[in-house]
Formats: C-alpha cells, structure tokens, sequence
C-alpha cells in the first residue's frame, strides 16, 4: 500500500517567521515525504538589524530585503521546503503610521484584500494544498502584518476552494498557549536580559487561549532543524543596540531548546472545542479526505 502524499502551505509575514512559529512542523512534514511549500507576504525590510546587513542595494530599506528573502531560503532548505514564494509586498512595519510605500511597492497592510488573497490562491490552486497555515486573529502578538496574514489566508482559502473543494480542505491557524509562551519568556528571563524593546509582558495577552487549542505538534525529532531555520536568519539575531530575543533563543542549550521548543500549536477555526485535551489532534494531515 502506497502511503498518501500530501501539500502543505505555510504563509508567513515575514521572513524569520516560519522559523519560530512552523519550522517544526514543516520538517515534520518534509521528512515523511510529504510537499511543504513557504510563502512569505513581505520582504521583512523594516525589520530591526545592525548595520552589518544593511546597505547592499539603493537603500537600507531593500538592501535588508535582499538578505532577509535570502535568509528566508536558506531556512526553507534547512527545513526540506521545496518552493519558495514571496507575493512581492513591502514590510509595513510594527508601530507607529505605516511608512509611505516604496517605489514600485505596496506595503502588505495598503493592498486590496482580494488582491492579496488572489496572489495567493494562486499558488494554493497550483500547489493543490492540502493544508494551509495562517496565524490567529490576532496575529499572535498584533503586528498589523500578521493579522493582514490571518485576513488574507482565510480569503484566499474560499478562493481556491470555489475552483475545487479539494484544494485548501482545511486552514490551521499558528499560534501558541498563552500561559505556556508567557511561562517560557519568565524562565528564559531568569538567565538571560531581554533587550529594551521587548516588553515580556506582551505575551500574557497574545496569542490563543489553551481551550482553543485544537492541535498540537510533537516536533522535538525537529528540533536541530528548527534551530537551523532559526540561525539562518542571523540579520534579525542582532541590532545596533546589542543581542535580540532571536539570539537569546539560540543560545538556549540542548536538551533545554527542544524541550522549550519541541511542540508547535494551531487552531482549526471551524473546530468547536470544550477546552478537553484529550480531542487535541496531534498531526495536522489527520481526517482529511
């Protein structure tokens, strides 16, 4: 008997995303043969870095673009992803007025919802997804590009089901426990200091409630391919003022890491829960068609 191949797709905001989100379960899923496909909706260029990464193409702005697409590829390979796809939007930024749009950009907060849903139905319709990942409809933490990724995954999801309502069957939204991420960044916090812009207390609110919880991942096997993906984003590890949370989880030692590390959580929108553990699915290709 031939097992079932399947086609996942995780669509991210930015390039460093997939790393702390999914990687796990993307290399899951590539290591047991089945098609990952990572679509980033922005270039990431507003991201915080030193100045070490900045500068290579005719503005600070896109020569940062070009390495974090990059770093984006080298942690696809780290993970066993097979295509790449960027939908060509600007990083609009976490805070503060969206800046203006760069020249022949858009910044992915500006584009027209199904615009941006059509680019990546696309590739959905392409691909024939099996599953999609999006995020929460929060956005995890609120940056305005992840709740566009929510709004923009869920509308393209429709799109490509009314060709064929065997493409897109099933959206998981990424996200992680409140009072377990909140739980890790206090124990991370007792040996390592955060730096200034980050506020710990962001995660007490962020997020998805555990009863909401309807899947969660077993990732630990992947867990030296997830720090992989983590330190192939070096750009987002650092900034002028020092270290970034990036580099603090990577200096986590192993067993440590993979316990911190070794599970990933998503939410089935269309899933009613009664916040019982016991329905929690724990593969993400489970009772689809």
């Amino acid at each position: 008997m031939v097992a079932m191949t399947r086609t996942l797709v995780a669509f991210h905001a930015h390039p460093d995303d997939e790393a702390l989100l999914t990687s796990g379960t993307m290399a899951k899923a590539a290591a047991a043969g089945h098609r990952v496909v990572l679509v980033i909706a922005t270039d990431g260029a507003l991201g915080l870095a030193s100045d070490d990464f900045k500068g290579t193409g005719s503005t600070d702005e896109f020569g940062l673009a070009d390495v974090r697409l990059a770093e984006a590829r080298e942690s696809a390979h780290a993970l066993g992803v097979a295509r790449v796809e960027w939908l060509g939007y600007a990083d609009s930024g976490h805070g503060g007025p969206i800046p203006a749009d760069p020249p022949g950009q858009m910044r992915f907060c500006r584009a027209p919802l199904e615009e941006a849903a059509e680019r990546l139905a696309a590739v959905l319709r392409t691909e024939r997804a099996d599953v999609l990942l999006t995020y929460d409809a929060q956005g995890g933490y609120g940056h305005r590009d992840h709740v566009r990724v929510h709004e923009v995954g869920a509308r393209a999801a429709e799109i490509a089901r009314s060709l064929s309502s065997s493409v897109t069957p099933r959206v998981l939204e990424a996200t992680v426990p409140r009072d377990t991420i909140a739980r890790a960044v206090r124990l991370v916090g007792k040996v390592y200091h955060y730096p200034d812009e980050f506020d710990p207390t962001v995660f007490e609110r962020s997020y998805t409630a555990r009863a909401d919880i309807t899947h969660r991942i077993n990732v630990r096997r992947q867990a030296g391919a997830k720090r992989a993906s983590m330190r192939a984003h070096a750009s987002q590890a650092s900034s002028n003022g020092g270290d970034r949370t990036l580099a603090a989880f990577l200096r986590i030692p192993r067993p440590a890491y993979d316990l911190v590390f070794g599970r990933e959580w998503f939410r089935d929108p269309t899933v009613t829960t009664s916040g019982d553990t016991a329905g929690i699915r724990t593969d993400i290709f489970e009772g689809l068609p």
